[in-house]
């Protein structure tokens, strides 16, 4: 029997096999190492960042309300080693709750520490509401900024389909549910009903804005008509304090607000992408190229909008 089994172990897929396991063995090993590696060099960075620091924050793109960003600037108002914010901002505005949102979260945070607000780009509609929760904004001399009000837009395809023969039809609760339906103009009751939506939310976007920048309401009514200015203009109508960007942003929290200077400033939002959330925006994003779907082009927004586009 032990020489059957002699044998056996000379046999070539015997010998393979014992290779194979040996070189599972190897790779097991080198994945522990690296492994072990990766969370030594992780816990030796978030040593080096234990001291005081700036968080900063990103505000870009069409913005809607986002619960993750919320608890993030909850997380930094507590955090003690947080000795300010720093929001950059680049954003053409979006929802009027978004805008809200995140005014009221960062009023919650200054009174905490200080918060400073960086338009770069743009800074306009809901963005610029947003950087009105901030102690102090900044924007480049060439930034657009502005563009105070909101809108309700509603497309009337009735003429398209009563030419292609379709109707719609439905039973409602009230005169002004659901409506206005997309084949019907946008008149009467319906248009006065929302008309007054947009109205009080105009009204309140005024006044934040005369009460953060310290202007008569008769100062920014002018200024509210829809249009965008650059930054120099801006700094002109007293809707910014400066000129300048995240640099001068710093310079003032270390200048006038006391904050440690050379402090690291550490990126809190967005959140970082795990390996499986990076994958599926790349295959998503390359399945949009591949039907032809320009999402750049495409405002996925409903409802009462804070918003400047070229486009629209």
């Amino acid at each position: 029997m032990a020489g059957i089994l002699s044998a056996l172990e000379t046999l070539p897929i015997i010998e393979g096999l014992r290779r194979s396991r040996a070189r599972w063995r190897l790779l097991a090993f080198i994945a522990v190492a690296a492994l072990l590696l990766v969370m030594g060099m992780r816990m030796i960075g978030q040593s080096n960042t234990a001291g005081p620091i700036i968080a900063r924050v990103y505000v870009d793109g069409i913005m809607t309300t986002n619960p993750a960003r919320l608890r993030v600037l909850s997380e930094l108002r507590d955090n003690d080693r947080v000795k300010a914010v720093l929001v950059n901002i680049n954003s053409p505005g979006g929802t009027t709750a978004a805008g809200e949102e995140l005014y009221e979260a960062l009023l919650d945070v200054a009174e905490e520490k200080p918060v400073v607000a960086v338009i770069n780009e743009l800074g306009a509609s809901a963005a610029y509401m947003t950087a009105l929760g901030a102690d102090r904004i900044y924007a480049r001399r060439l930034s657009l900024v502005g563009s105070i009000g909101a809108f309700i837009q509603h497309l009337d395809a009735g003429g398209l389909m009563r030419t292609i023969g379709v109707d719609l039809d439905k039973v409602q609760s009230g005169p002004l549910k659901a409506e206005p339906d997309l084949d019907d103009p946008l008149t009467g009751a319906t248009r006065e009903s929302l008309q007054g939506v947009v109205d009080d939310t105009f009204d309140w976007f005024v006044d934040i804005v005369a009460e953060r920048r310290n202007l008569s309401r008769d100062k920014v009514l002018p200024l509210a008509d829809g249009r965008i200015m650059t930054g120099r203009m801006a700094l002109a109508d007293s809707l910014i304090d400066d000129v300048g960007g995240e640099q001068q942003a710093i310079a003032w929290l270390e200048e006038e607000k006391g904050v440690e200077k050379d402090l690291s400033v550490k990126t809190y939002y967005p959140l970082p992408e795990n390996d499986l959330e990076r994958l599926t925006r790349l295959i998503g994003s390359e399945a949009q190229k591949a039907i032809g779907l320009d999402v750049a082009g495409i405002v996925p927004l409903d409802g009462l909008v804070s918003l400047w586009h070229p486009d629209n």
